[in-house]
């Protein structure tokens, strides 16, 4: 049976993140994984990386000022509608979300500059964010 979604709780990561585009067959850079958080996707259109923004070289085609919200689990994978109880109220509030899965919980990426924004209204939708 499937668990209904229910307030989260968010703790916000402490360093800044970028967001990396490269190829579909180029390899994963070997300085990514220097970070303490980071996620590689790959299709056949591309290879995506998040990382630190420190750690992204100036030639990398990569977009940063990213701010990394995760939601303290583990989160069952039967659970519904915690993306939705996330980012309803963020979406009310004008902010965009880069989202990321793994498989015991989730990971919101907002633009630094609407964290508190985006802090507030994830606390007026109910949950709790702690630094």
């Amino acid at each position: 049976m499937n668990e209904p979604a229910r307030s989260c709780e968010l703790v916000i990561l402490q360093n800044n993140y970028g967001i990396c585009k490269f190829g579909p067959k180029e390899p994963v850079p070997a300085w990514v994984d220097d970070g303490d958080f980071w996620s590689v996707s790959r299709t056949r259109e591309e290879l995506s990386v998040i990382c630190e923004e420190q750690l992204i070289p100036s030639s990398v085609h990569a977009e940063g000022g990213y701010s990394c919200l995760y939601v303290l689990g583990p989160l069952g994978l039967t659970m519904v509608g915690v993306w939705a109880s996330l980012t309803t109220s963020l979406a009310d509030a004008g902010i965009s979300v880069f989202a990321i899965s793994t498989f015991d919980t989730d990971y919101l990426l907002v633009r630094q500059e609407k964290l508190p924004d985006a802090i507030d209204a994830l606390r007026e939708s109910g949950h709790v964010v702690q630094f």
